[in-house]
């Protein structure tokens, strides 16, 4: 009798003989790169977000994979997809903008650490127009450097209209569905176009809220359900409220982003950063942040103390934070305690009496 190991060999052979212009069947024991086998991530800008969609260190969205970032108006959905392109080429990537609602400022992308003069701006106005130049950039990118990271944000999906809708004819049938019929189609195409490849594909949604819904989640987002199927990471945002400086001047907001799916990691865990209009996220805040709210920095009035890298402590203000993290040394000391304290440990048990359950599946925003 055959072996049930030697039987999963000769299935897995004849399957690969089978299907002959593509590799199909693997075993997940590490041998093998798989299509499920994340090989690249592209950091949000915010370190903490990064933790809370792929719990592990340097991790981020993923490439080869869909990310959709959703939100209300002013949540901050641009902002965070601005820098997703602004890490893209830090790495040595290509950033490539689609706006489909007229609304990029070059100053902001510059702030927020963009080069402008090497990024491929689109303005497109239909969805059909946005997925054959994303398969246009795909093709292209598997025809002169397939090795080269690429990221493509699509600012925004609900912006974006149909050609039937362009026409004006609202008294053709099915016209108010079309939109989502052309997404869902190009979803199934695009997931499997991506998936192989170093490219990274983020749309950003407008939440629209659901009527006459008393339970669960009362939001929906525009276009259908095939970019929530498709997508592999959803991001919620959330206006906590305004930052003002001295003057009484909005400078930023206080964000809160959920992942709402994931399958990069645990679902359901959430980062707050600070976000200013000037400069982007503040990602040294959220780290200091964080040692204050898990006690591994102490806290005197304006004056914080530690013991840095080699043990010795040091004590300083916030505003000279970032200062201290120019060190190198010190800031990856910290950087460990904070995966340390963040990412999720597969390891622990619980009792009944152990957690609680609520019935609400997402924060209301």
């Amino acid at each position: 009798m055959t072996s049930r190991d030697e039987l999963a060999s000769i299935l897995a052979d004849n399957l690969n003989k089978q299907f002959s212009e593509s590799k199909v069947a693997y075993f997940l024991d590490g041998t093998d790169i798989t299509p499920t086998d994340i090989k690249e991530f592209v950091s949000t800008g915010s370190t903490m977000l990064d933790l809370a969609i792929s719990n592990k260190a340097h991790g981020g969205i993923a490439v080869g994979r869909i990310t959709e970032i959703n939100g209300l108006e002013s949540s901050g959905k641009s902002l965070l997809g601005a820098h997703i392109l602004a890490e893209t080429q830090r790495q040595g990537g290509v950033a490539v903008y689609i706006d489909t609602e007229t609304s990029v400022s070059t100053e902001f992308l510059a702030a927020i650490g963009i080069d402008v003069n090497n990024m491929l701006y689109l303005h497109l106005e239909t969805v059909e127009d946005v997925f054959s130049a994303i398969e246009e950039i795909v093709a292209k990118v598997r025809e002169s450097d397939k090795d080269r990271l690429v990221a493509i944000l699509v600012d925004s999906l609900a912006g974006a209209t149909t050609k039937v809708e362009l026409e004006g004819d609202f008294d053709k049938e099915g016209w108010a569905t079309a939109k989502a019929i052309i997404i869902s189609k190009a979803m199934r195409k695009i997931t499997q176009m991506i998936g192989r490849e170093k490219i990274a594909l983020v749309f950003t949604n407008q939440l629209r809220q659901k009527l006459g819904v008393m339970f669960g989640d009362p939001w929906t987002t525009s276009g259908g359900k095939a970019l929530p199927f498709h997508a592999s990471t959803r991001i919620r945002l959330k206006n906590l409220g305004q930052i003002k400086d001295t003057g009484k001047n909005t400078i930023g907001m206080k964000i809160r982003a959920q992942v709402i799916k994931n399958r990069l990691g645990p679902p359901m865990r959430h980062a707050d950063f600070d976000l200013y209009f000037e400069t982007g996220i503040d990602d040294p805040g959220s780290w200091l942040r964080v040692l204050k709210d898990h006690k591994l920095v102490k806290n005197s009035g304006a004056w914080y103390t530690m013991d840095d890298h080699t043990g010795e402590e040091i004590k300083f203000q916030s505003k000279n934070w970032s200062e201290k993290l120019s060190d190198k040394d010190f800031k990856n000391h910290i950087y460990d305690m904070i995966c340390d304290t963040l990412i999720l440990k597969y390891d622990q048990s619980f009792g009944i009496d152990d957690v609680t359950v609520t019935v609400d599946e997402v924060e209301d925003v």
